[in-house]
């Protein structure tokens, strides 16, 4: 079974691959940071074969000082992967309501965890639907997986790491949020406002569509390079909690850059510890 092997796959090439023999595993990752709950949206219909699997409980662990959502306990992700039908080198795709962060966070959780292949259906649920393909209200019952979590497939940051990359001349701390949460005026979900000190600011609209879908691999290139994103400089990001900042991850993978690393913790984790400094204004105030 060939199945879908980029990082991201067309709904036409899934509902081909579906088609096989031995399809690839369908993950549906469908969440809010507020609102209700992404099984709801699963229940009233899904890819066909696609197991739920809940981004809060499975993918992330349980928030804390950590963050909003921290690396998940191995064992425990083990356990909900395997749960959910995912084999050992088995394609695995993941799709979400179609802004593309939970499903980016998914492949990230899936390619931290050492599991390969796995690919973001661009567009996510509602493209699947537009193009007229078939949907289910079934509830699956997958073959149990043997998937086995080995960490450290991807580079992760600390918060003492993202600071360190934030003031070296030779790399760039990539800071997601929304410009005004970046500058400190408002901060809806977390306790302080501001930003990690020599962070760069690069809202996640400067380099996806609030549908979910990426422009061109050069179009990212230069949209990172004018952040500074440049040659050999390392390059890091974070967000508030982890996701956007791991859609970021999944956009420099498309850029090129599969060296980028995720601060996991992000601002959640970052402003727990009260001795951490904070930058505010629109420069990156290192």
């Amino acid at each position: 079974m060939s199945g879908p092997q980029e990082p991201l796959v067309e709904v036409d090439r899934l509902a081909a691959a579906l088609d096989d023999v031995d399809p690839p595993t369908v993950l549906d990752v469908r969440w809010r940071l507020v609102g209700p709950p992404g099984r709801d949206d699963h229940r009233a219909g899904h890819l066909p074969g696609a197991v739920f699997v809940d981004l809060d409980t499975v993918l992330c662990g349980a928030p804390g000082v950590g963050g909003r959502h921290p690396l998940p306990d191995p064992a425990a992700l083990q356990a909900g992967l395997r749960a959910a039908g995912v084999r050992a080198g088995h394609p695995v795709v993941v799709y979400d309501g179609g802004d593309g962060m939970a499903a980016a966070r998914a492949w990230w959780t899936l390619r931290w965890a050492g599991h390969r292949p796995v690919s973001v259906l661009h567009g996510g649920y509602p493209a699947w639907v537009a193009s007229g393909l078939p949907v289910s209200t079934d509830t699956p019952s997958p073959t149990p997986g043997d998937v086995v979590v080995r960490p450290g497939g991807l580079p992760v940051l600390d918060a003492e790491q993202a600071a360190a990359l934030a003031d070296t001349d030779d790399a760039v701390l990539l800071d997601v949020r929304a410009a005004p949460r970046y500058r400190g005026e408002v901060e809806p979900i977390d306790p302080v406002a501001g930003h990690v000190p020599g962070a760069v600011n690069l809202p996640a609209g400067e380099y996806v569509g609030p549908d979910g879908r990426f422009p061109a691999a050069d179009v990212l290139s230069e949209r990172f390079a004018a952040a500074g994103v440049t040659g050999a400089r390392t390059v890091g990001a974070y967000c508030g909690s982890g996701v956007t900042a791991a859609q970021a991850v999944l956009a420099l993978h498309l850029a090129g850059r599969t060296d980028a690393a995720l601060y996991v913790g992000s601002w959640s984790n970052w402003v727990a510890d009260p001795v951490r400094p904070v930058a505010v204004g629109q420069t990156p105030g290192r």
